[in-house]
């Protein structure tokens, strides 16, 4: 079995449990910009003393930084703050897997972002892999009571939040996947983390610009709030670095097919921990939604 393999499961199962961690904070302590600076400000610090450390112990120099890597770098790192903040605020609108599950279009829309940045061509297993996809999304899509037209179904919050965190989260991964291979030097671990660690400073350094502008009382919550929110630095510096290995093990498509497992892993914590019931509309959405995940893992 390859690496990126289990990596990505790895990867999959961390997010799960942050995200859960994530809707718990946003529930009871934080606003959705909070929750998701809790992400960064926790773990940005581990990810640096764990680099440094493995650097030394590995007997390995920090990779030196050209001008494509800060580049994919940054847009990657601002693309996740705002894909996770509209995860964070698809919460208040549906339930937990489902809202996953818009997240997770992300699959979709990372190939068309690998083709339009990288010249990754997609077969016709993959449009048809689209289609089925898109199909799944809009059944997903239905506003609670609505009357269910095609249009009512497409554009309601909960749609344009979801769909929106996709596209920020595929330009995110091809962002990551670009900064880590731009590095010359260094092992997989030591490129992907070093990555990393430049991504989440970054990322808690504009957070944190952010906040001091124009919402100062949530850095104060933040900290109030640090056992369950270092819990969501510390599962997040997981399945970070996991997902920056497999970037930059396997291309940025094929990562985020097979993370859609994480779909299962959210349907058994919205069902076991939140206590919250699935229809069989949505059912049906996420059936047909797994549908082009297999068939982007068959025949991409």
């Amino acid at each position: 079995m390859d690496a990126w393999i289990p990596i990505t499961i790895a990867a999959a199962a961390a997010q799960t449990l942050r995200f859960m961690l994530q809707k718990h904070l946003k529930s009871t302590a934080l606003t959705t910009t909070g929750a998701t600076f809790a992400r960064f400000v926790y773990s940005a610090p581990l990810v640096a003393l764990l680099v440094l450390l493995y650097a030394q112990v590995s007997a390995q120099s920090l990779p030196v930084m050209p001008g494509a890597f800060w580049a994919y770098a940054l847009i990657g790192g601002l693309t996740q703050i705002l894909a996770t903040m509209c995860v964070v605020a698809l919460f208040a609108e549906r339930n937990f897997a489902v809202g996953i599950t818009f997240k997770k279009t992300e699959v979709i829309q990372t190939a068309i972002v690998s083709y339009l940045v990288l010249g990754e061509g997609v077969s016709r297993a993959g449009l048809l892999a689209v289609v089925l996809g898109f199909v799944g999304v809009v059944i997903l899509s239905d506003a609670p009571g609505g009357v269910g037209r095609i249009w009512t179904r497409l554009m309601n919050r909960a749609a344009g939040l979801g769909l929106l965190s996709g596209v920020f989260f595929a330009i995110s991964a091809v962002g990551y996947r670009g900064a880590s291979t731009s590095l010359a030097s260094g092992d997989v671990a030591l490129r992907a983390g070093f990555t990393l660690a430049v991504v989440t400073a970054s990322q808690t350094l504009a957070m944190l610009t952010w906040l001091v502008w124009r919402d100062r009382a949530q850095i104060i919550a933040v900290a109030r709030a640090w056992r369950i929110a270092g819990l969501v630095g510390l599962t997040s510096m997981v399945g970070s670095f996991c997902w920056f290995a497999a970037f930059t093990l396997k291309n940025a498509a094929y990562v985020n097919t097979l993370g859609q497992v994480e779909l299962i892993f959210s349907i058994a914590a919205s069902v076991l921990f939140f206590r919250e019931k699935i229809s069989g509309r949505e059912l049906l959405g996420m059936t047909i939604l797994m549908a082009s995940i297999l068939l982007l893992v068959l025949f991409i």
